[in-house]
């Protein structure tokens, strides 16, 4: 399926079932999970980037697994909101990923996310080792969680 505004994101995916958040990066794709009522996002671990076969094979293992209705992926904008070569090759990957598995799935802006987990970590007095194992799972959280919040909010106002 093809990558949905937020209205049919939300029509789209199936209620009572997990959402999933990735961060897609360049050495790790991040992995987050919501629970089954979309109240809260919590880290995966992450999946080594490898070749996208074996990369797109061990993401949708994970999401069949988990019954994972629906995918947010953060689309890393640059601060002006321009799209640059990070945000290409998202799309980029979510078109291939697309052909592979048919679960919708949603673009979120993911500025900061990573710095807004890093904060959190070290105020959490995580060590720098293991901040740099669990970044992009805990910025995948992050990205899930601001539109979990979202997609409650609209769901309660429809």
């Amino acid at each position: 399926m093809a990558v949905l505004s937020l209205e049919a994101f939300l029509d789209a995916v199936a209620p009572g079932l997990p959402l999933a958040g990735l961060d897609l990066g360049t050495k790790t794709v991040g992995l987050a999970l919501s629970d089954r009522s979309w109240g809260f996002a919590t880290p995966r671990p992450v999946i080594r980037r490898r070749k996208f076969g074996l990369d797109a094979a061990a993401l949708k293992q994970a999401l069949d697994g988990e019954q994972v209705a629906g995918l947010v992926i953060g689309l890393p904008l640059n601060m002006d909101g321009s799209e640059g070569p990070r945000a290409q090759s998202s799309r980029a990957f979510m078109r291939n990923y697309a052909a592979l598995d048919p679960r919708p799935a949603l673009f979120w802006d993911e500025r900061l996310s990573t710095v807004a987990a890093e904060r959190a970590m070290i105020a959490a007095d995580v060590s720098r080792a293991k901040r740099a194992e669990r970044i992009d799972s805990a910025a995948a959280a992050f990205i899930l969680q601001g539109a979990l919040d979202r997609l409650v909010a609209l769901r309660g106002s429809a």
